[in-house]
């Protein structure tokens, strides 16, 4: 009988064909690394095709790559520094008008494409084809072992050799665009230390009977200030609020709950940069109009309607009510104190907080302890702000994998 064949073999197997494992492949098969590009699920880069409402937020003109901790947190926010300052927001502009999409910018440096997410999709299979790279989708890596010179990997298709091995199979946010725990697994049979995942941009939830309150306001939005945590730990944006059925969402809560954790109360200003002692003292004196109408100058009416059913004593004419009352009225819209029950977990968080733990990884070429394994994108314990962070973080740390993959491949012409 003749033996059979030996398994095709690659310098490198990329596991995940999501922002990053995309752009990783892409540019590792342009600089000569002969790549082969795996994925279990149907469709390509289904994060990018439903980010930004369809039009993919793709990166962020405010990060600083001297400061990476700005807009990151992690274990170590400073890991993400080295790979954010060799590929900035610029470079991947560049990239971009490269390809022709057109974009614009919304607000806080947020890009956003002026069409369609599958711009951005076709350009980055545009770059893998360039770089003549080898994808298998759906085809699902089921076992990696290291061996030899690299790893065996035991996929839908059969057995694959590879010198080295970038996981970039994401985090858990989303599970019905195939989200899985792939990523993490591969580091625990390896031996690399996890910082335990957890939901992050992701909308907060009330106690029903505590909220019931406030869910006839759901679908009303307002600008807020918001924050969690004290002293050095004490996190704060200013954004949009939503409420919702359940709790709050919006971009500020999205953006506080990375940062917010379970016990912890967050607190809400809801009407930034105004005065509420002062104009309602006035109001005081001029008026005699109910004080929830005089609340709607500064806040939506429907929400000056329900707030002031909290307190017999702000259900009269303002020119009737006590001072004590309007302070104590003002106090509480100035500083909403309240502790979430709870998130809306993986099903509605954009993206995974925690992940494989930096200390396990070069932060200049994403290289693991375990030579030849790599770790990029989401499934590292690096976590971006709302507003296309998490994109450029996906670009930078691929691009750095990517020129890592080229410098250690002996074919590299």
């Amino acid at each position: 009988m003749t033996a059979p064949p030996p398994p095709p073999s690659f310098d490198a197997v990329v596991i995940g064909a999501g922002a990053a494992g995309l752009f990783c492949a892409g540019v590792a098969g342009q600089l000569g690394v002969k790549v082969l590009l795996v994925d279990h699920a149907q469709k390509v880069a289904e994060k990018i095709r439903i980010s930004g409402g369809g039009r993919c937020n793709f990166t962020n003109r405010e990060l600083d790559p001297r400061a990476p901790h700005k807009h990151f947190l992690g274990a170590n926010p400073h890991f993400c520094r080295s790979a954010l300052a060799r590929y900035t927001p610029a470079d991947f502009i560049a990239l971009v008008h490269k390809h022709g999409i057109p974009f614009h910018e919304k607000h806080k440096g947020q890009l956003f494409g002026d069409r369609s997410s599958e711009d951005f999709i076709r350009m980055l299979l545009a770059e893998c084809a360039a770089g003549g790279v080898t994808h298998w989708q759906p085809c699902a890596a089921r076992e990696i072992a290291a061996g030899g010179e690299g790893y065996v990997l035991q996929t839908d298709r059969g057995p694959v050799h590879a010198r080295a091995v970038v996981i970039a199979t994401g985090g858990l946010s989303i599970p019905k665009i195939a989200a899985t725990d792939f990523g993490h697994r591969i580091a625990r049979q390896f031996g690399l230390r996890l910082v335990p995942p957890r939901p992050a941009l992701v909308p907060l939830t009330f106690d029903g009977g505590d909220w019931a309150p406030f869910a006839q306001l759901a679908g009303l939005s307002l600008p807020v200030r918001i924050e969690t945590g004290e002293k050095k730990e004490r996190m704060a944006f200013d954004e949009d609020l939503l409420f919702t059925h359940r709790g709050l969402s919006g971009p500020a809560v999205l953006q506080i709950s990375s940062y917010w954790r379970e016990g912890q109360p967050i607190r809400i200003d809801l009407a930034p940069g105004v005065d509420l002692a002062a104009e309602l003292a006035q109001a005081k004196l001029r008026s005699r109009k109910l004080l929830a109408n005089e609340l709607a100058q500064w806040v939506p009416a429907r929400l000056a309607e329900a707030w002031v059913q909290q307190d017999p004593a702000w259900q009269r004419p303002v020119n009737e009510a006590g001072d004590k009352a309007l302070q104590q009225l003002a106090q509480r819209l100035a500083r909403w104190e309240l502790v979430p029950t709870g998130t809306e977990g993986w099903r509605k968080a954009e993206v995974t907080a925690g992940g494989v733990d930096t200390h396990e990884l070069s932060s200049q070429t994403m290289e693991s302890r375990q030579p030849g394994l790599y770790f990029i994108g989401e499934v590292v314990d690096v976590t971006g702000w709302l507003g296309g962070y998490n994109f450029q973080w996906a670009w930078a740390s691929a691009y750095a994998c990517a020129h890592a993959l080229a410098e250690a491949n002996p074919g590299r012409p």
